[in-house]
């Protein structure tokens, strides 16, 4: 027993050490993940969301036309994409790319659609258009030349666009459009429409989104759907993560943290030792109890708490003695005294209850009262037990 029960201490020692660098390494990912990456949430227009502002519905009726989707989720790979097929490219807004990648990813593919047009990418890809207002979210009707447009008849609108030099604008609201579009040089078409009103899961069924959706993306049996990455942008045009803002003293310092926290851990941390085996109850001596409060108010200085203490023992005693209930308030005891002595009340209640000692002198003086008081009505009710 004497050797199995320190493999068992040790045993749980070294549990507990492993639990706790278990739990250091859990804490450091989870931070590293979110100051680093590695966590991402499906954002509006995503192909692979299935949100109310996610564009899965879409994709999946693209595939069941024949058509084939590829989702880019950087530059590099929408590219190798691009070389491969003769495709339809399909992006949101690319702040990260300057002007000449956003023109020379364009030019990779056979038809450009954007599905959240911004200033610049309508003014470098649709010969200097711009954004306009909003509509009401109201049906409207094509009114153009445009055979994807005019197909879906009327369909929702959102954001407004004003068309420049040789752009064509479909579905107009007060002389702006939801949609243009325009020939390229190269051939091919660069169409801009509003994603949010038309594409999404919870808009596509509206009115004709569907068939308007399918006639401007399905324009090519492949469609390379790119989701731009903050990584696309070229050096030094990257917008700073968060440990490119956070100052160089910040990792020592927080090393250092730690390093003090394990080694408070260490130093102050409670050691368990084996288990020490005590016989239950535990009888404490009454005089051992008493001496122990005694030097307890002694050394508190308080006279007063201890001439409580007596005193509530006392007026226990002269209960019994005179036939009172437990219950009986101080001052009716010390009446009931007084009238069994025929004394003074106001003595008596001064012994009883009312006398504050304020040094040990007072206290052994008013201790000794209630002696006296106590014995004087012990031989008040049993005078024959009384030694005279």
């Amino acid at each position: 027993m004497s050797v199995a029960a320190p493999a068992r201490s040790r045993r749980r020692s070294a549990l507990g050490w492993v639990a706790l660098v278990v739990g250091l390494l859990v804490v450091a990912f989870v931070g590293g993940s979110f100051v680093y990456g590695g966590y991402s949430q499906r954002a509006v227009l995503d192909p692979e969301s299935a949100g109310p502002d996610g564009t899965r519905a879409v994709v999946r009726l693209l595939e069941q036309q024949g058509a084939r989707v590829v989702v880019a989720r950087d530059r590099e790979a929408a590219e190798r994409a691009l070389a491969a097929d003769d495709a339809t490219l399909v992006m949101r807004d690319a702040p990260m790319l300057s002007d000449d990648t956003l023109t020379a990813l364009a030019d990779r593919a056979r038809h450009v659609v954007l599905v959240e047009p911004r200033s610049r990418a309508l003014s470098v890809l649709l010969n200097e258009s711009t954004l306009g207002g909003f509509s009401d979210g109201t049906a409207v009707r094509a009114d153009c030349s445009f055979p994807a447009a005019d197909n879906a008849g009327a369909a929702r609108t959102g954001e407004l666009m004003t068309p420049g030099d040789d752009v064509t604008g479909c579905f107009p609201v007060d002389g702006e459009f939801t949609l243009l579009t325009a020939d390229r040089p190269a051939g091919g078409t660069v169409t801009a429409l509003d994603g949010l009103a038309v594409l999404t899961n919870s808009t596509l069924p509206a009115d004709g989104d569907a068939a308007l959706a399918l006639g401007v993306l399905g324009q090519t049996a492949t469609i390379v759907w790119y989701v731009p990455s903050p990584t696309d942008a070229a050096p030094g045009s990257a917008p700073p993560t968060l440990g490119d803002l956070t100052p160089p003293w910040v990792t020592p310092a927080l090393l250092l943290l730690l390093a003090a926290t394990l080694a408070a851990a260490l130093w102050r941390g409670r050691r368990f030792g084996p288990l020490v085996v005590e016989r239950l109850p535990v009888t404490v001596r009454a005089n051992e109890t008493t001496e122990g409060r005694a030097r307890l108010y002694a050394s508190a200085r308080d006279a007063g708490h201890a001439l409580d203490e007596l005193r509530r023992a006392s007026r226990a005693r002269l209960v019994r003695l005179l036939g009172l209930t437990d219950r009986t308030p101080a001052t009716e005891v010390a009446d009931a005294v007084a009238e069994r002595l025929g004394a003074d009340r106001s003595v008596v209640r001064g012994i009883l209850v009312d006398d504050t000692p304020t040094t040990d002198r007072d206290l052994v003086a008013a201790a000794d009262r209630l002696r006296d008081l106590e014995a004087s009505v012990r031989a008040a009710v049993r005078p024959e037990g009384t030694t005279r």
